[in-house]
């Protein structure tokens, strides 16, 4: 079975074609780095590691873009209301870049706490000025931008009679123009409500502007990602997606950038979009207040949850769900993700465990075991349906704890098919899905147990366990000093 993913744009599952095989071209749309990531903002990388994690199992040579967006980003996507950065800025008396910086390393710190693998290209929309300039030359040059008092919009109504506005988010014009009509006050340079900003003029206060033809000022948020993934992966990318909630305005209005200008292509072959992270039934946001930030969720407890959850039980619970299903966040649903997290970092150590003791091949039971091996992967080639092949690990890790306890079955199998099953369920779990064994002991917890246990030794005087004890922490780094006070510890200076 070959790779299928769902195409927004086509509304269908479809056999993945590469526009230039074996490379591949993959875009997610990033963060606006003004605060702090919550969990929704997790769940797009998330699921982006794995399929380019998956991809890269299938030979294919990926080039993997994330954006970072530090400019552009009104509070409105009307074009009105304060840049996200420089709101920020202001409130805390410092430098939009120095905004930017902080949430951005920020951010990456809790990706790489997450598993998720850096990408190959992380350009910010600030250093990218110069192109998202030129690409607003060619769209005011095809005729479908003009420029009103130092500001550029892109004319929707005359682009939409020669393309299709609104073929990604199946919308017509006319109901986007009933539901706007009111959204025009206050915009009175705009020829049409459905109009956006592909560059603003920097009001006087306005820290974050740039020169153009135009005047001074910034692009329009819609027009970075457009730019960029024109510049990183040509003309027609393989895939570009985001959350859904991006799918309208923001990739609506890049698919019409990328046709107006002299790109000509909907900016990519395939359009993703994964759904969001709920409670309660509702869209976790910060303008909704509902949301749980990465970092506090890491420690706990915070907002809704009684406790912090482990970053790899929290990528678990992501991966669980199929990415196109929206996830409710509770602690009874992370709390399930952790045993079962857990259940598949103790079939990693028990793998090293199960060593065939039959010899030849064809033995009775390896039909049945390379079944079950061969349905780990259905799910991924299935829309990187993550919760299936989960699903399978499962019912593989089951046939092990059979093995494991059982000698007359793993008498059964032949050490060939055992060793195509250890090595997929390992690859599985650690290389695509990205799950990794994380230490849940407290290093200075056990030390102090282990001093309990020396100090008992003593008083009973078994100096052999003593002498045993104090080997094992010296072989550590460790020294047992006996003071008045009592039985301590020191790092060995040797």
């Amino acid at each position: 079975m070959s790779l299928s993913l769902y195409n927004t744009l086509t509304r269908k599952k479809e056999e993945f074609q590469p526009v230039h095989a074996p490379q591949v071209g993959v875009y997610l749309c990033g963060p606006t780095v003004y605060s702090e990531a919550h969990l929704g903002n997790a769940r797009g990388p998330v699921v982006f590691d794995v399929l380019t994690r998956y991809l890269r199992h299938l030979k294919y040579q990926v080039r993997y873009v994330r954006n970072i967006t530090d400019v552009g980003h009104l509070e409105s996507d009307a074009d009105t209301g304060e840049d996200k950065m420089e709101k920020a800025a202001r409130a805390a008396r410092i430098e939009p870049m120095q905004v930017a910086q902080h949430f951005a390393n920020r951010y990456r710190q809790h990706m790489m706490a997450l598993g998720c693998l850096p990408p190959d290209i992380e350009p910010q929309a600030s250093g990218h000025i110069t192109e998202q300039i030129g690409m607003i030359e060619e769209i005011i040059a095809n005729g479908f931008g003009y420029e009103v008092n130092g500001s550029v919009y892109f004319d929707v109504p005359k682009y939409n009679e020669a393309h299709r506005y609104g073929k990604l988010s199946n919308r017509s014009i006319e109901d986007q123009l009933g539901g706007t009509r009111d959204t025009l006050a206050g915009q009175d340079e705009k020829r049409s409500p459905l109009d956006f900003a592909l560059w603003k003029k920097a009001s006087p206060e306005h820290i974050m502007r740039w020169p153009s033809p135009w005047g001074e000022g910034f692009p329009g948020w819609h027009l970075e990602c457009s730019a960029m993934s024109r510049k990183y992966l040509g003309d027609l990318s393989d895939i570009h997606g985001g959350g859904l909630d991006l799918m309208f305005p923001h990739h609506e209005c890049e698919i019409a950038q990328c046709q107006a200008s002299d790109t000509h292509t909907d900016e990519s072959r395939v359009w993703m979009h994964n759904n969001m992270i709920t409670v309660n039934g509702t869209k976790m946001s910060k303008s909704l207040g509902n949301f749980v930030l990465l970092g506090d969720l890491f420690k706990g407890p915070t907002g809704p949850l009684a406790q912090g959850y482990s970053p790899m039980v929290v990528r678990f619970f992501l991966l669980q769900a199929h990415y196109r299903s929206p996830v409710d966040v509770s602690d009874d649903a992370l709390q399930a993700a952790r045993k079962g997290y857990r259940k598949l970092m103790n079939g990693l150590r028990l793998l090293d465990k199960l060593v065939a003791t039959s010899e030849g091949a064809d033995l009775p039971g390896d039909a049945d075991l390379r079944k079950l091996t061969a349905d780990l992967y259905t799910g991924l080639d299935d829309d990187l349906n993550t919760a299936r092949s989960i699903a399978s690990l499962f019912n593989l890790l089951r046939k092990f704890n059979t093995l494991a306890t059982t000698p007359a079955a793993l008498a059964d199998v032949s050490a060939a098919a055992l060793t195509e099953a250890v090595a997929a369920y390992r690859t599985l779990v650690t290389d695509i899905l990205g799950l990794q064994d994380e230490p849940r002991a407290n290093a200075e917890q056990l030390l102090e147990l282990t001093l309990g246990f020396y100090a008992e030794a003593k008083a009973d005087k078994a100096y052999d366990k003593v002498d045993v004890i104090r080997a094992a922490l010296k072989g550590q780094g460790i020294v047992i000093k006996d003071t008045k006070a009592g039985v301590e510890w020191a790092y060995s200076e040797e």
